[in-house]
């Protein structure tokens, strides 16, 4: 059987603006974490023993963690739930999840460092940790979405059999893989739960799983609204309003949920009392609801904003900001440093400031690069949109 690849060779020649940027960024990104790798992370990071998490954990690990949640949401829908007419949205959902998982292991690589040890991860293993889970799950999920995306793959080189074999047993894959993405998604909450002493009150709550878990629900509608609405625009295709007007609809209630949990919660720990004097904090925790939740939640219930692409693009990327504040503040603005019950004196600890450096910045920008190039490089040379239409986008 003959495999034949037809290569654009304006890709190589006639790269656009974007594309130079992208490349850019990429390259700037390699070198900082080549010197992060040669001489130590001190060298291009902030961080510290009393500060070792920051813009990366929150950046690469649980905002992008969240906004893979589109590929679980979106297969569960068609293949358990077998609500077919959003099949045509499930394959460019699924890509976006993939590299959203290989930029965080790529990311992760870079903040733990010695890349090479990564097989430790498989021999010394703590199973008290929800950190060990996590990285389970970020291994076992992507391998999952690697299958899931396997018939667009097969389809490329013609191997219309093996993608029809796989096909068979999609469902049973999907449901597996569905199950291990609500595990992940709630184990970044579960995660936060060892500090009570740390976490301001306003977020630590014993429910932090259950919130991770309905609000990645709601980033993973706008999450497949805003890709849907710039992959339209950028590759020039019909966009599917009629069916991202349904996913949009289904915002509010998941939204209002999310609310009804988090306040109620709240006021039965007693922790209203935060709600407005507590200076930065409070006013952290109102700019997330309400832009994360309050503002979105009306706009999706009025149906002409619905059934407008601009309503759609701008609602989604408005609920994407205020639930990616929401992730930065639970793990990082609102996390108090250093506490007297660590190992660190507290006369050592008391003047700790950070901010992220500029190549902390720039290593996280050039993944984010690399997984916007390798998108648009899917989706130019795989059959990712079922619709029959292949864009064929200038790089």
């Amino acid at each position: 059987m003959k495999m034949q690849i037809n290569i654009n060779p304006r890709l190589r020649f006639h790269l656009s603006p974007l594309v130079w940027v992208l490349l850019a960024l990429i390259a700037i990104a390699f070198v900082v974490a080549m010197i992060r790798f040669g001489v130590g992370i001190g060298a291009i990071s902030n961080l510290s023993n009393s500060y070792p998490w920051g813009f990366w954990v929150s950046f690469d690990l649980f905002t992008g963690i969240a906004i893979s949640s589109g590929a679980f949401v979106l297969t569960s829908l068609v293949y358990i739930l077998e609500l077919e007419e959003f099949r045509p949205l499930v394959r460019p959902t699924l890509l976006t999840g993939f590299l959203g998982y290989v930029m965080e292991v790529i990311a992760l690589l870079v903040d733990l460092g010695h890349p090479e040890r990564i097989w430790h991860y498989f021999i010394y293993q703590n199973w008290t940790s929800f950190l060990l889970f996590i990285g389970l799950y970020v291994m076992i999920y992507s391998a999952i979405m690697l299958v899931e995306l396997a018939p667009a793959i097969l389809e490329r080189f013609h191997l219309d059999k093996l993608s029809d074999g796989i096909r068979r047993f999609m469902k049973p894959i999907v449901i597996v893989g569905a199950t291990i993405s609500v595990l992940h998604q709630g184990s970044l909450g579960a995660l936060l739960l060892i500090q009570p002493a740390k976490l301001f009150p306003l977020w630590w709550t014993p429910l932090l799983p259950v919130l991770f878990f309905i609000s990645a629900v709601a980033i993973a509608l706008a999450m497949t609204i805003f890709e849907s609405s710039l992959s339209s625009l950028y590759f020039h295709r019909g966009l599917e309003t009629h069916l991202l007007e349904k996913l949009a609809a289904a915002i509010p209630f998941v939204l209002g949920l999310y609310l009804i949990v988090r306040f109620a919660q709240l006021i039965i720990a007693g922790d209203a009392q935060f709600f407005f004097n507590s200076g930065v904090m409070s006013n952290l925790f109102w700019a997330e609801i309400l832009i994360g939740s309050i503002l979105p939640l009306i706009m999706f219930s009025i149906r002409k904003i619905r059934q407008s692409p601009n309503g759609l693009l701008i609602g989604s990327i408005i609920l994407l900001l205020g639930m990616i504040l929401d992730r930065f503040d639970v793990s990082w603005l609102a996390v108090k440093h250093s506490d007297p019950i660590t190992y660190i004196p507290t006369f050592m600890a008391s003047n700790v400031h950070y901010f992220p450096s500029l190549p902390e910045v720039a290593i996280s920008f050039g993944i984010f690069s690399a997984g916007i190039l390798a998108f648009g490089l899917a989706i130019k040379y795989l059959p990712i949109f079922e619709d029959g239409h292949h864009p064929s986008a200038s790089h």
